[in-house]
């Protein structure tokens, strides 16, 4: 008879596992606190905290001494891909999500699973090569950081460099229209602030290094995000007083994260940690004033506002690129109003206009 430990604290309610699996697995149930001395079963399913250091590096620890064909199934939220990352990044060889299909979870444990999530097809933006590329290499970022790992560059510069091509030949406006169907808002954010750094560089005559350093700045700069709580980073309305309190520190953990675990360039920390600060000094974390911030950051800050008010969220519709220049516009001071002019070429990314196929 198959045997499954199921291990967790919380919302693995043991009763309905007995009454689906009486006379057909044997079960085994054990708190979160007991297994770290010990090693894996064969056939686990874990429910464990993902937003607590502590644990998941525990959790990283004692998943080594997984047996080679075991199976460690994570139970996440079904909203939640950054969960379902830093559940595959400490080991877990699937995911299911809350609350618990147990059919599936027996396909999981017995034979050829499922795709996950199949009730939202269109989820994960893969229709095109750089789209996929950026994407995949955003979630082995916040994986590998979320659980204190190193950044790969290599990587993420061959993703920025399949954003510039994409852009140089489908245009600014097919890239977002993409984007904007990635379930996770943070890969979402991403995506759209680097295909949008990307072709503002292009339309100004940036060099084609120059444009490499925005992609890849792009696709960094939210990176402390993966610190943030997932209780405040996917909360599906605004953010109240002291939720954005800790929002606004991410600047400065990308940066913490970024310069413990690679050797970047003093430009990219740059971007990174100032993408927030203004030119009147309003901004964060450092209040940066005109001149103390570089043009690559004038860009990039830019850019993020924009990606941010032409994404769709689930509390709110994305704004066309008209109104949100508009407000780009009506930021005055905050930002570079030579750069400013300059982007509005680059805001016809509506799908329904006949120029969105170009910048």
């Amino acid at each position: 008879m198959l045997q499954i430990s199921i291990v967790g604290d919380t919302r693995i309610c043991r009763d309905d596992f007995r009454r689906e699996f009486d006379g057909k697995f044997e079960i085994e149930f054990e708190p979160l606190g007991s297994i770290l001395h010990s090693s894996p079963a064969r056939y686990t399913l874990l429910d464990a905290n993902l937003t607590d250091e502590t644990i998941i590096l525990q959790l990283k620890d004692w998943l080594k001494r997984r047996p080679k064909d075991g199976k460690v199934i994570f139970v996440t939220d079904k909203a939640s891909r950054l969960q379902d990352a830093r559940a595959f990044a400490l080991g877990a060889t699937d995911v299911i999500h809350y609350p618990i299909d147990h059919r599936l979870l027996v396909t999981k444990l017995c034979g050829d699973s499922p795709p996950l999530a199949p009730d939202q097809p269109n989820s994960e933006p893969h229709g095109t090569p750089g789209v996929a590329a950026a994407a995949d290499t955003l979630k082995n970022i916040f994986s590998s950081v979320a659980v204190g790992g190193p950044v790969d560059s290599p990587a993420i510069q061959s993703a920025g460099d399949a954003v510039i091509g994409e852009i140089e030949a489908q245009g600014l406006g097919t890239w977002v229209k993409t984007v904007r169907m990635h379930h996770s808002q943070t890969y979402q954010h991403c995506l759209l602030v680097t295909g949008v750094a990307a072709g503002f560089g292009q339309r100004i005559g940036l060099s084609r290094a120059d444009r490499q350093r925005l992609s890849f700045a792009g696709m960094l700069h939210d990176l402390g995000k993966a610190r943030i709580p997932l209780a405040i980073l996917e909360k599906p309305g605004p953010l109240d007083a002291n939720e954005l309190a800790e929002m606004r520190k991410h600047p400065q953990y990308g940066y913490d994260a970024l310069k413990a675990s690679s050797a970047l360039p003093a430009e990219m920390l740059d971007m990174v940690v100032h993408h927030h600060e203004y030119l009147d000094g309003s901004g964060y974390p450092h209040r940066l004033h005109g001149r103390d911030i570089c043009d690559l950051v004038r860009i990039m800050t830019i850019s993020d506002v924009f990606g941010a008010l032409i994404e769709r969220r689930s509390y709110k519709p994305p704004l066309s690129g008209d109104a949100a220049y508009q407000i780009l516009l009506d930021m005055g001071p905050k930002l570079d109003a030579d750069l400013v002019r300059a982007f509005k070429a680059v805001t016809q990314v509506d799908p329904q206009r006949s120029s969105t196929t170009s910048i």
